[in-house]
């Protein structure tokens, strides 16, 4: 059964666009200061490591993905942000202590709601536009065959 999700997860992974792979990367690493934040509580060592490792490798990666020349001042306060918050995960993991996974969790949900936010008023846009390149094609194509 893990032989499937591996390779559902592959595909899905695959054939993702940009943002979905975006929201994906956060939700990962939503997911594994949660089981970090778990693995605090019972006192279970390794899965706290593990946990916390996977999560600033996607934070790491979501850092180095930022495009300084076209984002700007929001890519360097994003950038920020992401160095803060693998020093939290850090902190976290030499202290034993869970409140700054909270913090983590609380920036990378905000941040993750944000990027949803922007994605769909992107969409929206396209999809604006596309409704008036077609009522301009549909105008057009009417008076051509009016001429006639």
């Amino acid at each position: 059964m893990n032989a499937y999700m591996n390779q559902y997860q592959a595909n899905d992974v695959a054939t993702s666009s940009p943002e979905r792979l975006l929201i994906m990367m956060y939700d990962g690493a939503i997911r594994n200061v949660a089981r970090a934040e778990l693995a605090i509580e019972k006192g279970e060592r390794a899965p706290k490591l593990e946990a916390i490792s996977k999560a600033i490798a996607i934070i790491t990666e979501l850092s180095n993905t930022l495009d300084f020349e076209v984002g700007g001042e929001i890519a360097e306060n994003l950038d920020g942000l992401y160095g803060f918050m693998t020093r939290e995960l850090t902190s976290a993991n030499l202290k034993n202590d869970p409140e700054p996974l909270k913090v983590v969790t609380r920036l990378l949900k905000d941040l993750r709601a944000t990027w949803l936010d922007a994605i769909e008023a992107v969409h929206k846009e396209k999809a604006a536009a596309t409704r008036v390149e077609e009522r301009q094609a549909a105008n057009g194509q009417r008076s051509f065959a009016a001429a006639y």
